[in-house]
């Protein structure tokens, strides 16, 4: 039988030529985000495959990948001689046939929830470099929200997430309780507090020995959590104390319990901050793993807490030069692995202009890519506000493409119920939110969330009866704003 079927795939292809007939070629196919979803990269598929008394092959020309007819006919028989060969060893069981399906498509831009990160008000930067940025940052007082205990209004939290989704992004928000040089109030009115001088400048700070105070800060993020953990408009949220709430007091004769908060109340908001937030990841300065401010270096319980990281003099001279360097220690006590399930940022380092001014040239400001520290440090977005002033457009998108994810389609099959696809994560850093294969609008249950870099996930998705030339594959997520999609690479 295998031999009968064989020659009647060799003499029909023979008669396709001999008559004229449309050679089949394999369909390019761009994941430029020419889509009209909001939600996805589409691709279209094409496959060749063969019956006992046809070749179902795909007519489409490819502009990209031009096939003579020649090849086109060997690459007909191939798929002919492989398919029958598939279909004799199912015992004519169609349901168990499985042909490779053609796929072409291609990450060219920068991905959702990752890349080089502009404050919000940063208009300029912002209109200019379009989606070359996906996220957006902004510092909140906690008195931006409330200025009488009680009473909440999160109209400018709101205003701040509805802009930055209207221009397609998503917000990074840092709670903060002291801005060195600022004496303007950051919590509700009647908390005590005192003007103190930090890093040599007149600043606010609140008095952390009252319990008025402590239970505010709970309650806040308990409505905040309720109102945002879930809102697809916010990617990320940081946290912290002291200066930039960053972990420090430079220059602030530091006192745990009254000018900073002493390490029982820590623990406690840390614990019940790790217990609010189920979907949004959120981080804490690297500046924590300092045992005279933090109670981390006392307590496995809470670095095993599922918190990112954020370093805000990334890339300034030294740093990396060795382990015991401050920043370097700083990520290896929290661990080389924490980047697996939360993610990764920071800032561009300010100890110097020559910093900031140089810090994505090709071998960055001193001797190493900002390409080669985030693949070292799994980074997924790093504040770089002012790069705009110092480096063209091509090279703020060629940075932001070398952070986070990036999937790649590595198999495509389908039988004509069932689709069967592998895709590997060949990015420096998971994604943090679901995202799900989705074939002709039916999503897969498995999820590419936490896909770590060089791996790979196999997923099976059933539908209705479907044609596989007809098949079209998008990565979807609900934590999307309108313009974002999750592309792929594919060479298939």
């Amino acid at each position: 039988m295998k031999l009968t079927l064989l020659f009647g795939v060799l003499a029909l292809s023979l008669s396709l030529v001999s008559c004229g007939g449309s050679s089949a070629s394999d369909e390019a196919i761009s994941g430029n985000g020419s889509s009209n979803s909001t939600k996805s990269s589409t691709s279209t598929l094409s496959t060749s495959s063969v019956s006992s008394s046809s070749i179902a092959s795909s007519d489409a020309q490819s502009s990209a990948l031009p096939l003579s007819s020649s090849f086109a006919l060997s690459s007909s028989i191939s798929s002919a001689i492989s398919s029958t060969s598939m279909a004799n060893s199912s015992e004519g069981n169609s349901n168990n046939h499985f042909v490779a399906v053609h796929l072409r498509s291609e990450i060219n831009r920068v991905q959702p929830m990752t890349g080089i990160v502009f404050w919000s008000d940063n208009l300029s930067a912002l209109t200019a470099l379009g989606n070359n940025v996906q996220l957006e940052f902004s510092y909140l007082r906690y008195r931006d929200v409330v200025t009488t205990l009680g009473t909440y209004n999160w109209n400018l939290v709101d205003q701040k997430l509805v802009q930055a989704a209207a221009r397609g992004r998503q917000m990074i928000f840092r709670f903060r309780d002291t801005y060195p040089g600022v004496t303007a109030s950051s919590i509700p009115n009647n908390l005590p507090s005192t003007i103190s001088k930090v890093e040599g400048k007149n600043t606010f700070i609140p008095d952390w020995s009252s319990t008025e105070l402590q239970a505010f800060l709970l309650d806040f993020f308990t409505r905040f959590a309720e109102r945002y953990d879930n809102d697809p408009r916010l990617a990320f949220i940081q946290l912290g104390f002291g200066s930039y709430a960053e972990y420090h007091l430079y220059d602030g004769n530091p006192t745990l319990g009254q000018n900073f908060p002493g390490k029982p109340f820590q623990t406690t908001f840390l614990n019940h901050v790790a217990s609010l937030f189920s979907l949004t990841p959120w981080s804490i300065s690297i500046d924590a793993a300092s045992p005279d401010y933090s109670p981390f270096s006392s307590s496995t319980t809470l670095k095993n807490l599922a918190f990112g990281l954020f370093d805000d003099s990334f890339m300034h001279e030294n740093h990396s030069r060795n382990d015991s360097e401050y920043n370097r220690a700083s990520w290896i006590f929290f661990g080389a692995n924490r980047y697996q399930q939360s993610p990764a940022g920071g800032e561009f380092s300010y100890y110097t202009d020559y910093d900031q001014a140089h810090v994505l040239d090709p071998d960055g400001a001193h001797n190493k890519s900002f390409e080669a520290f985030a693949r070292q440090y799994h980074i997924t977005y790093m504040i770089g506000n002012d790069q705009f002033n110092y480096q063209p457009q091509a090279r703020i998108k060629t940075a932001a493409m070398a952070t986070g994810y990036a999937f790649r389609v590595s198999s495509l099959e389908s039988n004509g119920k069932t689709v069967r696809l592998s895709i590997r994560n060949e990015g420096i850093a998971p994604l943090y939110y679901d995202a799900y294969p989705t074939i002709n609008n039916q999503r897969a249950t498995q999820s590419l969330k936490g896909l770590l870099p060089d791996s790979t996930r196999d997923i099976e998705i059933t539908l209705d009866e479907h044609n596989p030339q007809d098949i079209e594959l998008t990565i979807e997520s609900d934590r999307l704003v309108p313009g974002q999609i999750i592309q792929f690479n594919a060479d298939l």
